[in-house]
């Protein structure tokens, strides 16, 4: 730490009180108290998930423990169980020589419609069967007008570098910059939040492509299926590490400027640089040096610059270090490598000379001189697979499709078959939605404090304040009639709001009826809002994504905590329990009431009739929807749609249930 001589410091504290000319200090944000909090959530959390992830990375149990790491990893992508290994119908649309290597240009179909383009290079003279590199490309974007060429066309370099070094190398678009123009930035850029709901990610997708195209290169007779390679730069990077940590058969990985640690994505905030491509959803809370770990003890080379802005040296080093302790327990400290040069996000030459090296080690057990990096010699036009996309594809809405709802059950035909339905969706949901929720000794103290109390002639007014999950401490104000409060028996109404009920006024309605009313605004809300710029918020969304929650399960836990600081408001006292929302707090009043006994009633306002366009919740969509959760929550509370209509689909399952048995 720098520090300033006390008599230097002395001297500028006098000059500073005697200047009259010094600026005004900017005014501060509106939102930046919300801001710092949410900052230390951030952090508090991250480094929860990174602490756990290196004690499961020290076990000495690795090896048994990685095989159901490994299905954790593929539910994270999408891809468990793993999709039909349907025929890949592959195409070779040309083939050209090039002096002494050659070029096919080929298209296959990982699932049925779904075209994977590539370019695959092998040297002219091939005796005897080769290893293969799969080379995955990042987002370099080639297009001439409507056309686009592919990003295997920006790489193409490579899969000329491979095959004059005598490798098999096939190099594939990704879905968003290929052939056919799919999407990477759902969550990014274009308020996709269903993704998120669905469990949907594009690295799922490349994942898939990836082991299609390992299963494409098993049958060229000049593969040698036994040595499989895989690296690609930035997306690619990011690919190379999700096809070798799901796929043993590679032997060899080399992931480029495509991984960091957990603290850099969120608490840095790199994610505003990264599409979600880069991200598998993480239901089961991984901090990254988890993903990297799963290729052990198998061949892995980190390689990176050290001033690339969104792949930070600090959290590239971090999880090399975590990941070799891995590595070590496996009794393979030497096949597992880290390479740092110079530079910038940039495809650089010593990048790619090391990356060779590596290979040939691993996959070529040879020591070699390795010739200079390749400049780009192939035209775009040269390495197009396509004349015209095909029309029966399906790439360009595999978003709507690679991930599956989970079915709308029929109605048990009694009470108890309905209560088991009801048990299982309940434990889905705290263990695919809500796992990030604090659970038996984490459940923090509430430390519920009284901070003021008033009263008129008709009416009483209570501030508290309870502690839901540090760093929050949220706000409870409690309004009621002087009788109300002195009765023996009460009925208790929350009011749950978000940021619109909050704007038109801040603590509710001035009190009419004879209930206790207890006024809520969670985390983000009101007094704790953070930052409203569209995109800062879309980002602040995705990095409550990274940590396997969402800003809406986050505010259901604070529903609950405040449930829990009436309890402890109420005391003794008898009484009932209502719980009303609206818009997006009808879902954190909904959900929350599923999980608290103490709701009698449950008014939801405004209520969506899909999380496909309601507030997202991670994986949610796997187990059930908004009409399976109203129809849940009946089994122990009422529920009143305040706007439902005859027929609304939002309580028509509802309505069914109340039918069973009679």
């Amino acid at each position: 730490m720098r520090t300033v001589p006390a008599l230097l410091l002395g001297w500028l504290c006098f000059c500073g009180g005697l200047s009259a000319a010094e600026p005004a200090p900017p005014p501060a944000s509106p939102t930046a108290a919300g801001d710092g909090l949410l900052q230390r959530y951030f952090a508090i959390r991250t480094a929860e998930i990174a602490r756990d992830s290196e004690r499961r990375l020290r076990s000495a149990h690795w090896s048994a423990e990685s095989e159901a790491y490994r299905r954790q990893l593929r539910e994270m992508l999408g891809i468990e169980p793993l999709p039909e290994r349907t025929p890949l119908n592959p195409v070779v649309t040309k083939t050209a020589e090039h002096g002494d290597f050659i070029v096919e240009n080929v298209h296959f179909q990982s699932s049925p419609h779904l075209y994977v383009t590539g370019n695959l290079y092998r040297p002219k003279e091939v005796k005897e069967p080769l290893p293969a590199i799969l080379y995955v490309c990042g987002h370099g974007k080639v297009k001439v007008g409507d056309v686009s060429y592919g990003n295997k066309t920006h790489y193409h370099h490579h899969g000329v570098w491979f095959a004059r070094h005598g490798y098999v190398c096939l190099i594939i678009d990704s879905i968003q910059l290929g052939e056919i123009e799919a999407l990477h930035h759902g969550t990014h850029n274009l308020g996709m939040w269903w993704w998120v709901s669905r469990g949907y990610t594009p690295a799922g997708v490349e994942a898939w492509n990836c082991i299609r195209a390992l299963d494409y290169l098993e049958t060229r007779p000049e593969v040698d299926k036994t040595r499989f390679g895989v690296t690609g730069r930035s997306g690619g990077g990011a690919y190379s590490w999700y096809s070798a940590a799901v796929d043993p058969r590679i032997q060899c990985a080399v992931p480029v400027a495509g991984i960091t640690d957990l603290d850099d994505h969120v608490v840095q905030n790199c994610v505003e640089g990264h599409c979600d491509c880069m991200y598998m959803v993480n239901t089961y809370r991984w901090d990254y040096p988890m993903l990297a770990a799963m290729i052990a003890p198998r061949a892995l080379l980190l390689a990176n610059t050290d001033k690339d802005p969104i792949f930070p040296l600090e959290g590239v080093v971090h999880t090399y270090t975590a990941t070799r302790d891995v590595f070590r327990t496996l009794q393979k400290p030497n096949s597992l490598g880290l390479e740092i040069t110079e530079g910038g996000h940039k495809d650089t030459q010593e990048l790619r000379v090391h990356a060779m090296v590596w290979f040939d080690r691993f996959l070529k057990k040879v020591d070699r001189p390795v010739l200079p990096a390749e400049l780009k010699l192939l035209t775009p036009e040269e390495l197009r697979v396509f004349d015209q996309n095909p029309s029966d594809e399906i790439n360009t809405k595999i978003h709507e499709q690679f991930v599956a709802m989970a079915k709308a059950p029929a109605v048990p035909g009694s009470r108890a078959e309905w209560d088991s339905l009801v048990r299982g969706w309940k434990e889905a949901l705290i263990a695919k939605t809500f796992r990030a929720w604090p659970k038996g000794d984490d459940v923090e103290g509430l430390y519920l404090k009284q901070l003021s109390a008033g009263s008129s002639p008709g009416a009483v007014e209570t501030e508290y304040e309870f502690n839901s999950q540090t760093p929050y401490r949220l706000g409870l104000r409690m309004t009621a009639k002087p009788e109300s409060v002195k009765a023996p028996e009460s009925k208790v109404v929350l009011h749950v709001l978000a940021e619109p009920a909050w704007g038109k006024s801040p603590w509710g309605a001035d009190v009419t009826d004879e209930a206790i009313h207890f006024w809520l605004a969670p985390r983000g809300i009101g007094p704790t809002q953070w930052n409203q710029d569209k995109k800062k918020e879309t980002h602040i969304r995705r990095r409550f994504y990274l940590l396997g929650e969402t800003d809406n399960s986050a505010r259901t836990w604070d529903v609950r905590r405040a449930v829990t600081a009436i309890r402890e408001i109420m005391g003794d006292r008898k009484y009932t329990l209502q719980i009303d929302g609206e818009g997006d707090a009808s879902v954190w009043a909904l959900y929350a009431a599923l999980f608290e006994a103490d709701a009698d009633e449950v008014r939801l306002t405004g209520l969506p009739e899909s999380h496909m366009t309601g507030p997202a919740l991670l994986n949610v969509l796997k187990t059930l929807d908004v009409p399976q959760a109203v129809a849940a929550l009946s089994t122990g509370a009422k529920v009143t749609v305040v706007d439902a209509a005859e027929g609304d689909p939002r309580t028509a399952l509802l309505k069914q249930v109340e039918k069973i048995g009679q």
